[in-house]
């Protein structure tokens, strides 16, 4: 197949990409599974299922070697990093894994004084508010994050044809984070910042930007097989502003990972106003939350990407027949798109039964088998 006759949503992989991550993207039957095949938008056997931010939080055997450890700690051990990505393969059969990490990594790795603290989330001792502020935040070196490589390493060679999926947090959720100096709900000083600064704001999504797609680019010569970009809180703005001062910070993102021809997933959390504005930021699949049906997403999108999600969290404590009730409705309002990949409208709740999530992949599994 010459580079002309490539399938229709494919990207050309890079030439220089590392030998040995074209060798595990290359593994046999990884290019061909499920996950991978919806993200092309070429056929599937069945709708692939994986689900967001870490399914094995909620599993026992994630709390048990957890124990005593803090999160942070347990993204930096590359043997720790790697049994808790293949949990959730391991119980629920799930057709991706995600590669356990967070957001903040990639701050942290550039000596960014933040923690992350149990039920509150990321905090930053010294938030970035000014220019000098700004300055502080330096590239990303792959070095940086060695324990990243390492974890993948190890997560290839166990993961065979199961793809593994990299991520990392978009500019605008990195930024926030950083000028509010935690979690926020209304996002006050981010926003203030943003119109009142409108330049060092661009500043500073211009340099995350570089930042994230640096910790994809390890990710991805390490052999992840697609990539993941979180912009959690991005639906808190009106879409104006988001193409002004947020969608070129993000498309820079998906432009510098173009070339390596993995698939590019973007998702946020109350985007349902901003899904044709996240498509065109780049990626190959939008994420959609469960506020909206996924035949109207894919409207919204446009075609020419996958869509991906989705179903409420909360679903999952229902009933069983609850729960493939509201599955059969996810699958139903995606039939006929030309791709889709079943997850959850955000991430695993961490008191969610694990055999709840188990019965849910099957289900997927057995109703969309072609």
């Amino acid at each position: 197949m010459s580079g002309n006759d490539r399938p229709p949503g494919q990207p050309t992989p890079r030439q220089d990409a590392p030998a040995g991550a074209q060798q595990v993207r290359n593994a046999p039957g990884l290019r061909d599974s499920a996950f991978l095949r919806a993200c092309r938008r070429e056929p599937v056997p069945h709708t692939p299922v994986w689900f967001m931010r870490q399914a094995g939080r909620s599993l026992p055997e994630y709390r048990k070697v957890r124990e005593g450890i803090a999160m942070l700690d347990s993204c930096m051990r590359p043997e720790l990093a790697a049994e808790i990505t293949l949990q959730p393969v391991r119980r629920h059969g799930v057709d991706a894994a995600v590669y356990f990490s967070d957001i903040v990594v990639p701050l942290k790795a550039i000596g960014v004084d933040l923690d992350i603290k149990p039920g509150v989330g990321p905090v930053i001792e010294n938030p970035v508010r000014t220019r000098a502020d700004l300055e502080r935040l330096r590239e990303l070196e792959p070095e940086d994050v060695s324990y990243v490589t390492e974890a993948m390493g190890i997560l290839t060679r166990e993961l065979g044809a199961t793809p593994l999926i990299g991520f990392a947090g978009a500019p605008f959720t990195l930024a926030s984070y950083l000028v509010e100096g935690g979690p926020s709900k209304n996002h006050e000083r981010t926003k203030a910042l943003m119109y009142g600064d409108p330049q060092l704001w661009a500043d500073l999504l211009d340099r995350l930007a570089d930042i994230a797609a640096a910790f994809l680019k390890v990710q991805i010569e390490a052999g992840a097989s697609a990539v993941q970009l979180f912009d959690s809180w991005v639906g808190a703005l009106a879409p104006e502003d988001y193409r002004r001062h947020v969608q070129p910070a993000s498309a820079k993102v998906f432009d510098a990972v173009a070339s390596y021809g993995v698939p590019r997933i973007h998702f946020g959390v109350g985007t349902g106003e901003l899904l044709g504005l996240l498509g065109e930021a780049g990626a190959d699949v939008v994420g959609a939350d469960w506020r909206v049906p996924l035949d109207e997403a894919a409207r919204r999108v446009g075609p020419g990407k996958a869509i991906q999600g989705n179903l409420d969290p909360a679903v999952l404590f229902a009933p069983r027949e609850a729960v493939e009730r509201q599955a059969a409705r996810v699958l139903d309002s995606a039939r006929g798109l030309e791709g889709h990949i079943f997850n959850l409208g955000h991430g695993v709740l961490p008191d969610t039964d694990p055999q709840a999530l188990t019965d849910l992949v099957s289900y997927v599994h057995e109703r969309s088998a072609r």
